[in-house]
């Protein structure tokens, strides 16, 4: 396993801040060319030249201003605070414990927070270029990407340009794309999977990518024929929501899924309406990639990445990576172990839960994995989210249940766990809803289920 970029990596990535990788070819489908993505970096670099913040908020919807600021990071302007939503709300509290003075946006309203942070909306300066003596300078800190949690408090990974860049490198070269390609993403570029797919990927392999970011699954068909997508990076609960819409005349060559498991029926859906395959890619923000299956192509398991090392410690995946946040407790040999639970197969392993998935009820241990793996097995069940929930009768917790689905009696349905799970694991509160709560990264939505549960 290599711990840095290699030679030819970071040639590539000097190249990259230099302006002699795909000079005049569009970054934006439509829009800034990376001519005009580098002038933007070398705006910024000036900028903060002489500002004594160490540490600036990348607080940006456009694709092209955030890959301009991390060209500017990368050759060794300040490093980026990435927030995990770009609310009011959400700012103050990254300011309040970051101290951050300056914000970098596209945003035309203005940040309140103390009064004290200075805006800057990046523009493309004309011929302003990085020095040419300019070098990536990979093995520092590059971004500070903040996660929230579902009691609202963030936390916080570093990555290094390394991290980063040295993963983008990897994917452009394992899914062979290039400036032939066009990628259309469905999840905004300040979550660590549209980062990587949106902004750094196509910047890195000469890719267009489009400015737009679809939810809607008639407006991710129309943006992906419009633009003669060739990549599709959604989540899984947009495929879910392709499976009755069909992307007519589209250029799919690949399609990528990330952000939580892909239930195998979107999958082959997908596949069967498209004809493409979908690439469900395992990872964490704070792990970076780490795996990836095709259910089309038969795959159940999950095949690691030739850049990274795995082993099993007490049935959970550990992983050795040059991904890895710096911030991540390793074991004496250099390996993280992580929270998931996984079984060995010949070329890879099979997900079997979290490990830490496991709560108490009443001293008794109850896997909240299992239990959500039989409701989902029950007829008309689509989805489910199974939570522990504090119990004020004094057994610690509660579990409670809820079901995406149509035409679910919940009387049977309880009755049916009842036959295979112990009295104090089934679940107290089962509550059927139209749809499930998710994040705009395409994970759940913690806090929302919680409330939906403990109402």
């Amino acid at each position: 396993m290599k711990s840095g970029l290699s030679t030819m990596e970071q040639a590539q990535v000097d190249a990259l801040i230099q302006g002699a990788e795909y000079p005049g070819s569009e970054f934006i489908h439509a829009g800034y060319t990376f001519a005009e993505v580098r002038s933007m970096a070398a705006h910024i670099y000036t900028t903060l030249e002489a500002a004594e913040d160490k540490a600036v908020c990348l607080a940006a919807e456009s694709r092209a201003v955030m890959a301009a600021a991390l060209l500017a990071s990368l050759a060794g302007g300040p490093g980026l605070l990435l927030p995990y939503g770009l609310s009011e709300r959400v700012l103050c509290r990254m300011q309040a414990e970051t101290g951050f003075a300056t914000i970098l946006t596209d945003a035309e309203r203005d940040f309140v927070g103390n009064g004290s942070a200075q805006i800057i909306r990046p523009q493309p300066m004309g011929d302003q270029k990085l020095p040419a003596s300019f070098r990536a300078k990979p093995e520092l800190e590059l971004l500070r990407i903040f996660t929230g949690g579902s009691t609202g408090s963030p936390r916080v990974w570093s990555k290094t340009g390394v991290n980063i860049f040295g993963e983008a490198l990897f994917l452009a070269r394992h899914f062979k794309i290039t400036e032939n390609d066009c990628i259309v993403a469905t999840v905004p570029p300040y979550h660590i999977y549209g980062l990587l797919f949106s902004v750094v990927l196509p910047l890195v392999s000469g890719a267009r990518v489009v400015s737009a970011t679809p939810s809607y699954p008639a407006d991710i068909a129309a943006t992906a024929q419009e633009s003669g997508a060739t990549i599709l990076a959604a989540v899984p609960a947009h495929y879910r929501a392709l499976r009755e819409k069909p992307l007519s005349g589209s250029s799919l060559r690949l399609a990528v899924s990330s952000a939580g498991m892909l239930a195998r029926r979107d999958s082959l859906a997908f596949f069967h309406n498209n004809g493409v395959g979908v690439v469900e890619v395992y990872g964490s923000t704070e792990t970076g990639g780490i795996a990836t299956r095709n259910r089309a192509g038969g795959e159940e398991h999950f095949t690691p990445f030739s850049t990274v090392d795995w082993k099993l410690r007490d049935g959970r995946l550990a992983v050795r990576s040059p991904y890895i946040s710096p911030d991540l407790p390793l074991m004496e040999d250099g390996y993280f172990l992580t929270a998931d639970r996984v079984e060995a197969r010949e070329r890879g392993f099979f997900l079997q839960g979290r490990a830490d998935g496991v709560t108490k009820v009443g001293g008794k241990r109850v896997d909240l994995e299992e239990i959500r793996g039989m409701i989902k097995k029950e007829p008309g069940v689509i989805d489910c989210v199974v939570q522990a929930l504090p119990d004020t009768g004094g057994r610690g917790n509660r579990i409670g249940a809820l079901i995406q689905g149509r035409r679910i009696d919940v009387r049977l349905l309880k009755k049916a766990l009842a036959e295979s799970l112990e009295p104090y694991a089934l679940p107290r509160t089962c509550i059927i809803i139209d749809r499930i709560p998710i994040k705009e990264n395409g994970k759940y939505d913690r806090e929302a289920i919680s409330r939906l549960l403990s109402a």
